[in-house]
């Protein structure tokens, strides 16, 4: 009887974040995965992380972000832009498994101009009706333009961080919605963000004149785009769109169909694919490497 009230009394915590019982596991796996990477079982030069939420000056006012990198050294920057559901415990976890791997990673919150993070505790949220509706005003909100505006600050801001390395290129990572938003990063300062990966993206290849993979010629940016098996079956043009944009500008870009649905590297997605998101975090670190 005990095991059982205390079962029902973890289920209902968890309810009340939004967070379903096999989210929890998931989150847990990733969270194991950046304790190893923090301790003896560390690959070559990962070591104990350092994090704080800090507060960024933008051009239209104050955006809150999580940060996070090595306790010792300076290491190249990443911009993190989360999916649709925002800067949540999820992306934290992913954060700090790519700080542990060697990087000074920045998890920003898109929706600052709106509220501060998070906006949801769990991509579930997402999923209901209301949560949906919620996340979609919030997603209207973040146009192109601002994106562009932010990732300069957000440079800026990495750049004036003593972990971050100066003489490395900044990488940027996306998902879902923030994946066109990784492109549009790299086109902003393309003086310094020089690896753009986008997992699952949305709106890479669009009729409209500043459709990122218009943007590549701009940019000095190597690129992994990861699509996801669904999306490419409702666009299958659009690899082909993004491969030839990449070719003509003379950038590298590799451009892959993972066998993954939307939201497969996401911990605290209904379709989290460990194996795929291992394959696909493994390329991101390959990418990071040319910085």
């Amino acid at each position: 009887m005990c095991d059982e009230t205390t079962s029902e009394t973890h289920d209902r915590a968890l309810a009340e974040k939004g967070i379903s019982r096999r989210e929890f596991a998931a989150l847990g796996a990733a969270a194991a995965l950046t304790a190893c990477a923090s301790n003896g079982n560390a690959r070559p030069g990962e070591q104990e992380l350092v994090e704080e939420l800090v507060h960024i000056t933008t051009d239209d006012g104050i955006a809150d972000a999580f940060f996070v990198h090595p306790a010792k050294g300076k290491w190249p920057g990443v911009i993190m832009w989360p999916d649709v559901a925002g800067l949540r415990e999820a992306k934290r976890i992913m954060a700090r498994r790519l700080a542990s791997a060697g990087h000074a990673v920045l998890v920003v919150n898109q929706y600052y101009r709106s509220q501060p993070a998070p906006v949801m505790e769990s991509f579930s949220e997402f999923m209901d009706p209301e949560g949906r509706k919620k996340a979609m005003a919030l997603y209207a909100t973040v146009t192109p333009d601002l994106v562009t505006r932010d990732a300069k600050a957000f440079v800026a801001f990495l750049d004036s961080k003593p972990a971050v390395d100066k003489a490395r290129g900044i990488g940027s990572c996306g998902y879902c919605m923030g994946g066109s938003f990784t492109i549009r990063s790299a086109a902003a300062v393309p003086g310094r963000v020089k690896a753009a990966a986008s997992f699952h993206g949305g709106g890479l290849v669009t009729d409209k004149p500043d459709s990122p993979h218009r943007l590549i010629a701009g940019t000095k940016a190597s690129y992994l785009i990861a699509i996801s098996r669904d999306d490419d079956a409702k666009a299958p043009d659009d690899k082909d769109a993004f491969r030839k944009a990449a070719d003509a500008a003379g950038r590298p870009a590799e451009i892959e169909v993972y066998d993954g649905d939307h939201g497969w590297m996401v911990p605290d997605s209904p379709v989290y694919d460990p194996a795929e998101a291992d394959r696909g975090f493994e390329r991101m670190l390959a990418l990071y490497a040319t910085l």
